[in-house]
């Protein structure tokens, strides 16, 4: 995929008070699209054999980390799209800057999700998340962070926690699965990056406890069904 993205005095336009606007050029694969910088600039504060603004353009400085920020942000995302080896044109490469990222911390999305399950009548799972969202909540002593910031480190220092409160290993199990679910549905939501998963690398199958088997032997068992109770007097005298 051949990309290109540049800034353009757009003199093919011209407002009512004369100046040209600045744009973004992007061309993907032979599709060009434009897209505005909003800002004008006058033709005589306007260098085009250099393609940037005079020294004596007012904003100067301003107008110059604009264009730069704008074109870091593209590019930034053209790179990423072809690492995640993911097609794109340049209108869904517009899209896709210009969508705002979608912002919401542990705390907020935990007790959404525990509304959502309240009002869908799943009270058992209601109380289990309320339950992993007050343990978190005392751990951390809050829950103003993102999901971006609950890394392998973070997952080890909160098991070494739930230890130290006497958790035992199913309960400790319990609630890295709650936590897990709330990660996926961050990811799933947008709220977090997937590349920010720490579960790929924090194992939670390793938080389980054998719970010890109740079986009776099998020699106990033929015992059982050869056993023959005796017959009392009583049975006798019923006869």
């Amino acid at each position: 995929m051949n990309t290109s993205v540049s800034v353009i005095y757009y003199t093919s336009k011209t407002l009512k008070n004369g100046n040209h606007p600045l744009m973004l050029r992007i061309i993907q694969n032979r599709q060009t699209k434009y897209i505005s910088l909003g800002v004008n600039i006058n033709p005589k504060f306007w260098d085009i054999k250099k393609n940037e603004p005079k020294r004596n353009c007012p904003n100067r400085e301003a107008i110059q980390r604009l264009i730069i920020e704008k074109m870091k942000e593209y590019t930034d995302k053209i790179i990423n799209l072809k690492v995640e080896k993911r097609e794109f044109t340049a209108k869904s490469l517009i899209d896709k800057v210009n969508t705002p990222v979608k912002r919401m911390n542990v705390n907020d999305l935990f007790l959404q999700e525990i509304a959502q399950l309240k009002k869908e009548g799943r009270i058992r799972y209601a109380e289990c998340h309320d339950y992993v969202y007050k343990s978190l909540l005392k751990f951390n002593k809050h829950l103003d962070i993102y999901f971006s910031e609950i890394d392998v480190q973070w997952l080890r220092r909160y098991e070494t926690w739930l230890r130290g409160e006497g958790n035992s290993e199913n309960t400790i199990g319990i609630k890295f699965r709650t936590l897990r679910t709330m990660y996926n549905i961050a990811i799933k939501e947008g709220y977090v990056k997937a590349e920010f998963y720490p579960f790929k690398d924090y194992k939670v199958s390793k938080l389980h406890e054998n719970t010890p088997k109740r079986a009776i032997v099998k020699d106990n068992v033929i015992k059982v069904m050869n056993h023959k109770e005796p017959v009392s007097n009583s049975s006798y005298n019923q006869l």
